[in-house]
């Protein structure tokens, strides 16, 4: 896997990522940090990234276990720590996942297998963070 970055200078703080699979990612800084708010922070795709991981996992083993899931969303909340670096101290996610007929058993079994087994994102965060998970069910 690879990505080149490339800075969009000599004003500004906007970065362009082109990833080894062909797309495109801007990311942007705050301006207090001379940047133009342009596209998300670096440590916003960050938890995009974690996010969307997790989920791909829950989804893929939901649909193996032949569930009818019909959408999964994930809202992160996190908390970094104050000084440099200032990594992830504190992630929670909460998963929304609808469907028809889930059981909570299962949905419980998925987000779990990607937190403890699967994703790949939350092994490396959990170095620093606590990662905290919940779950609810829609019916749809």
């Amino acid at each position: 896997m690879q990505c080149t970055v490339e800075w969009n200078g000599p004003e500004g703080m906007l970065f362009v990522s082109k990833t080894g699979s062909g797309h495109v990612v801007a990311m942007d800084g705050a301006p207090d940090g001379g940047g133009n708010n342009l596209a998300p922070r670096p440590m916003e795709m960050i938890l995009s990234g974690t996010g969307a991981c997790s989920a791909y996992d829950v989804v893929l083993i939901l649909k193996r276990g032949r569930q009818d899931v019909r959408r999964c969303t994930v809202e992160i909340n996190s908390e970094r720590a104050e000084t440099e670096p200032k990594v992830f101290t504190k992630i929670n996610m909460h998963f929304v996942v609808s469907g028809k007929n889930l059981t909570e058993q299962v949905v419980e079994r998925a987000v779990n297998l990607s937190h403890d087994k699967y994703c790949s994102a939350i092994a490396m965060l959990n170095k620093t963070a606590e990662i905290t998970h919940s779950f609810e069910i829609v019916e749809s």
